[in-house]
């Protein structure tokens, strides 16, 4: 049988500032990516985060970022690579201790946003970012874009990893994802989201936005749990996944 992860960035919420659906979502999902601080998230919902996924038996990955708040770390910085392996270090470490003290296992390390989006791009970056998870433990799964360069750098050094489709973007025939600066980077018809993950878990194939096939692995599938239909669309995802003899399990499960 097919097997896939479902997950969602969570913990997003800052001081009084509320953001997601985090409760209602995590009954939904096998893996919960959690903000640690900089560019969303703060120690307090860190830890709240961690025991309401612990409290729903979902994986528990860390998902850092750059320290850009008002930019919701989708602004790339320009940064050396010191200065992002010990921003890794630092975030993977806040939450990894939360973990710890809560006794459940951080499974993954998933980066956020422009940081993300460089990793799957730069090599020098990409091998920065996987060195950094390695130092923290060496049995973590590093989770990045579907045949990118960040995948290639953590098998490299030996980190297990997962390769990530998502949802509800549309991809460039290269495989990386389109820019949310470009029109229709986004795919907003639940009918049409669905069959493209469908597609990509059972075929191993995307339509990218030039019209032709690609293809594609998936081992988990980011979903976002915020948005006026976002929770009903993750139910459907769920529901046609298992029509098709899909099984969803947690990463590495």
């Amino acid at each position: 049988m097919v097997k896939v992860d479902l997950n969602c960035d969570l913990g997003e919420s800052f001081g009084s500032y509320k953001m997601g659906n985090d409760e209602k979502v995590l009954p939904l999902i096998t893996s919960a990516n959690v903000a640690c601080g900089f560019h969303a998230g703060d120690e307090n919902v860190m830890a709240e985060t961690v025991k309401q996924a612990k409290a729903n038996g979902i994986s528990i990955g860390a998902h850092p970022g750059f320290p850009d708040l008002k930019g919701f770390g989708r602004r790339n910085l320009d940064m050396s690579r010191d200065e992002i392996y010990n921003m890794i270090i630092y975030q993977v470490g806040a939450l990894k201790a939360f973990c710890d003290i809560y006794d459940v296992s951080l499974n993954h390390v998933k980066p956020h946003g422009a940081l993300y989006q460089m990793g799957a791009r730069d090599r020098d970056i990409a091998r920065t970012i996987a060195q950094a998870v390695y130092a923290i433990d060496s049995n973590i799964y590093l989770v990045g874009l579907s045949n990118s360069l960040l995948l290639e750098e953590a098998q490299k050094v030996g980190l297990p990893t997962a390769s990530e489709v998502f949802a509800d973007r549309r991809y460039e025939r290269d495989g990386q994802l389109v820019s949310r600066k470009k029109s229709g980077a986004l795919i907003e018809d639940t009918t049409e989201a669905i069959h493209q993950v469908i597609r990509m878990v059972t075929e191993g194939k995307v339509t990218a936005i030039t019209g032709e096939d690609i293809n594609i692995s998936a081992d988990t599938i980011c979903v976002h749990g915020d948005g006026a239909h976002a929770l009903e669309f993750v139910k459907q995802i769920r529901e046609k996944l298992s029509e098709v003899n899909v099984d969803i399990v947690k990463i590495g499960g």
